[in-house]
C-alpha cells in the first residue's frame, strides 16, 4: 500500500449463541419443549458459519410459530399453514437464503398439509422443523392430525376417531431428500440432526417430539423418562445395525417383509438389519417411519439422506437459458405478450359503470345484423321493428333532474310527485353525472339510513351510468336492460346533457300498442 502502509486481514467475528438471541422475551408456558428447541437452535447456527443476515425463520400460526420473534435473524411470522409456500417464494428470489421453516402438527399437518407436501416434492432447498406435541396448544387442547385414536381432549370428550398422521410416512411419501426425527430433550442428539439437515442441499424434514406440559404432558414419556427410554429408542446410524436396548442387547431383524425385535442372545448380529440412510429406494426408511411403540422401539436420528436436483436450481437454470435464447427482456413485453384487449365499458356488480368521458358504445352487434342481411334468418316483425326504430319511438319521458348534493327525502318525494322511478343527477353544467333509482333506495338506503334529510344522492346514486342517444335503436336498449338488469336508461345529447329517460315499461307498452293481436 502507498506510504509505507501494512494491510491488516480482519478476520469475521466468531458468532456466539448469544448473538442468536433477540431482545424479545421468550413467551411459552413453563416447562414446554419449545425452550429446550430453541436454545438448540441457537448454540448450532454458530457452528455453521453462516452469517445471520443470511438466515430466515418463516413460521405460521401455533405456538412453535412465535419462533422467530426470539432468534435474532430475519424472520417471517406468516399465515396459518403457508410457512412452506413463503419459503419457497423465498428461495427462488434468493437462493443464497438459509430458510427454515417452523411449524406444528396442526400448522403443519391440518390447514398446511397441501402446502407441505409439494415444498418436499420440488426439494426446496429449507430445513423444515415440525414441532409435534400430538395436540392444539395454542387454541387450548383439541386434538391434531398425531394425536392417537381414541384420545379424549377438548374437542373430543368421548375420543378422538380418527388415525393418527405418521409425519415422517408423509413426508417420505411426499419426497423429501432428508427425514429425520429427534425429542426435544436430548439436546445433543437434536444439535446432531439440526446441523446435518442444515447442511443438506434439499428439502430436510425433522420431526421433534416435543411436550406440551399443559394439554398433553408426558406425550413422549415412554422416550424421555430415564427408567424406560433405553429401552424404547433406536438411535439412527448409517451402516450401522438396528440394535438398541439399555444394555445394547437387542436388535431389529426382517421376518419376510415384516420388522422383528430379537435378543441379540438368541440370533447372531449378521441377522439384524443394517442402517442405509443413502439408499435410493426408500422401503427401508419407510419400514423405519412405521415402527411405532409399543410393538416396536421409536427410531430416532436420521431415516433417509439422498441427493436431488433441488427445485430453486432448476428454476435459476431455466431463467439462464431463457436468457441466452431470448434475451434479457422487458417487463413490459412480458405483459403484453399473451391477448389483451380493451374494455370499453365495465361492469360492477349488476350495474353497468361507463367511464366519465368514455363515448358511448356501438349500438348493436355487427355480426349479428350481417345474419340478418344475409338471410340466414328470417327476422320476426317484431324483431325488424326493435333493430330499425329508435328510442325517439318509445316518446321517452323528460327527465326530472337533481344536484348531487339533494337530500333523499327530497329525491323521494320529487319520484312520488312525478310518479317516476329515478332521477338524474347533473353537475353545474348541467351534464349526467348519474342516475338515482328506486332500487337505490331499496336497496341501499332502506332500513339503513335513519334520517334521509340528512344523508344526499351523491351518496347512493350510480356514478357515469350507461346511457343512449334518441337514435340508438330500441333492441340496444333492450341490450342493456338484460345485460345490467336495469330498469332505467338516461338519454343524452352529443354533449351529455340529459334528453329524457326510458324505462322497461316504455317498452312494454310500445310492443303492446303496435303488435298486440
Amino acid at each position: 500500500m502507498a506510504n509505507g502502509a501494512q494491510s491488516v486481514q480482519v478476520m469475521p467475528k466468531k458468532l456466539t449463541r448469544k448473538d442468536f438471541m433477540s431482545d424479545q422475551t421468550v413467551r411459552w408456558c413453563p416447562g414446554c419443549g419449545d425452550y429446550a428447541i430453541l436454545a438448540t437452535v441457537q448454540r448450532v447456527l454458530p457452528e455453521l458459519g453462516i452469517p445471520r443476515e443470511n438466515i430466515v425463520f418463516i413460521s405460521g400460526i401455533g405456538c412453535s410459530s412465535r419462533f422467530p420473534y426470539y432468534m435474532n435473524t430475519y424472520g417471517v411470522h406468516s399465515i396459518h399453514g403457508r410457512a412452506p409456500t413463503l419459503a419457497t417464494g423465498l428461495k427462488i428470489a434468493n437462493p443464497d437464503l438459509t430458510v427454515f421453516v417452523i411449524t406444528g402438527d396442526g400448522d403443519g399437518l391440518a390447514i398446511g398439509g397441501n402446502h407441505l407436501l409439494h415444498i418436499c416434492r420440488r426439494n426446496v432447498d429449507v430445513t423444515i422443523l415440525l414441532f409435534n406435541n400430538a395436540i392444539y396448544g395454542l387454541t387450548k387442547g383439541q386434538y391434531s392430525p398425531t394425536t392417537p385414536r381414541g384420545k379424549r381432549t377438548k374437542s373430543s370428550p368421548m375420543g378422538t376417531l380418527e388415525r393418527a398422521f405418521n409425519p415422517l410416512s408423509v413426508a417420505l411419501s411426499a419426497e423429501a431428500t432428508f427425514i429425520a426425527r429427534t425429542v426435544d430433550v436430548h439436546t445433543k442428539h437434536m444439535a446432531e440432526i439440526l446441523e446435518q439437515a442444515v447442511r443438506h442441499r434439499g428439502t430436510s424434514f425433522v420431526e421433534i417430539l416435543q411436550n406440551c406440559v399443559i394439554f398433553n404432558d408426558g406425550a413422549w414419556a415412554y422416550l424421555t423418562d430415564p427408567r424406560v427410554r433405553d429401552e424404547n429408542a433406536l438411535f439412527l446410524e448409517h451402516g450401522k445395525p438396528l440394535i438398541f436396548g439399555k444394555n445394547r442387547d437387542k436388535g431389529i431383524r426382517l421376518n419376510g417383509l415384516h420388522p422383528e425385535v430379537v435378543s441379540l442372545d438368541e440370533v447372531s448380529e449378521d441377522e439384524i438389519v443394517v442402517h442405509d440412510a443413502h439408499a435410493e429406494d426408500p422401503h427401508l426408511a419407510y419400514m423405519l417411519t412405521r415402527m411405532t411403540y409399543p410393538a416396536y422401539p421409536v427410531p430416532l436420528g436420521v431415516f433417509r439422506q439422498v441427493e436431488y436436483p433441488t427445485y430453486e436450481a432448476g428454476v435459476m437454470e431455466q431463467i439462464e437459458e431463457a436468457k441466452r435464447l431470448r434475451g434479457e427482456g422487458k417487463l413490459r413485453d412480458l405483459y403484453t405478450a399473451a391477448d389483451t384487449w380493451t374494455v370499453t365499458e365495465r361492469v360492477d356488480g349488476r350495474r353497468g359503470r361507463r367511464a366519465p368521458g368514455a363515448a358511448i358504445p356501438g349500438y348493436l352487434d355487427e355480426a349479428y345484423l350481417d345474419l340478418l342481411e344475409r338471410g340466414e334468418r328470417v327476422p320476426s316483425e317484431i324483431e325488424l321493428a326493435l333493430t330499425e326504430e329508435s328510442v325517439a319511438e318509445l316518446k321517452p319521458k323528460p327527465p326530472v333532474t337533481v344536484f348531487a348534493e339533494t337530500p333523499v327525502a327530497n329525491a323521494i318525494w320529487l319520484m312520488r310527485t312525478h310518479n317516476i322511478g329515478c332521477l338524474l343527477v347533473t353537475d353545474a353544467e348541467g351534464k349526467l353525472i348519474g342516475i338515482f333509482t328506486e332500487r337505490d333506495v331499496l336497496d341501499k338506503i332502506a332500513c339503513q339510513v335513519a334520517d334521509l334529510t340528512q344523508v344526499t344522492v351523491g351518496e347512493y346514486m350510480t356514478p357515469n351510468p350507461s346511457v343512449v342517444r334518441m337514435d340508438a335503436p330500441i333492441a340496444h336498449v333492450l341490450h342493456l336492460m338484460a345485460l345490467h338488469h336495469f330498469r332505467h336508461i338516461p338519454i343524452v345529447d352529443e354533449e351529455g346533457h340529459p334528453q329524457g329517460v326510458v324505462s322497461s315499461r316504455d317498452v312494454l307498452d310500445y310492443i303492446e300498442h303496435n303488435f298486440a293481436a
